[in-house]
């Protein structure tokens, strides 16, 4: 569990660094301080995925039917407001945070399904990093204006409908690989 707490906890550091500690940020350059953060990045997955594959503990509920249909559902919305954010669709130009929006949305769709300890301090952890993130951005100051030139009509929208379809669908995959079959 402990691996699982430090993942959790490193990702959280790590990308809260910029907003929190500025100037250590920038003391190490940019080039340079973004390939220290990804690697700090991918050390905190990793510990994350070892860490929930080796971790046990109480199970407060289990997967049921009903649950595994509402986690897809929100999993499609979880991929879309990533979606959104890359193709700065209609709902992507108004939200503020679309991607932060879809870790929550992604990380309450997983403890709803997954109601054991591990899943808690995992997507829980993931939840509430979001959740600081975003106060964190809020705080630093007023929302920026959309670019002018950012794409409208139905491109960007069918952009993020495609894209939100594939990438579910390789999402899926991916898990049904892993041993975990996502519809129920």
């Amino acid at each position: 569990m402990l691996l699982l707490i430090l993942g959790v906890a490193v990702w959280s550091a790590a990308h809260l660094l910029k907003r929190l500690a500025p100037e250590m940020r920038a003391g190490l350059g940019e080039a340079k301080g973004r390939g220290i953060i990804a690697i700090v990045l991918f050390a905190s997955i990793v510990l994350m995925v070892i860490g929930y594959r080796m971790a046990d503990g109480p199970y407060f509920w289990g997967r049921t039917a009903p649950t595994t249909g509402i986690n897809n559902l929100l999993m499609i919305l979880s991929v879309y407001l990533f979606a959104s954010s890359g193709t700065q669709n209609a709902l992507g130009r108004r939200m503020r945070h679309p991607m932060l929006a879809g870790v929550k949305v992604w990380a309450l769709a997983h403890i709803l399904v997954n109601g054991d300890l591990p899943s808690f301090i995992l997507f829980g952890g993931l939840f509430v990093w979001a959740l600081v993130e975003m106060i964190v951005i809020n705080k630093s100051g007023p929302r920026p204006a959309p670019a002018a030139d950012a794409p409208t009509g139905a491109g960007p929208e069918i952009k993020s409908i495609v894209g939100t379809v594939v990438v579910y669908g390789v999402i899926a995959y991916i898990h049904v690989l892993l041993g975990y079959f996502p519809f129920g």
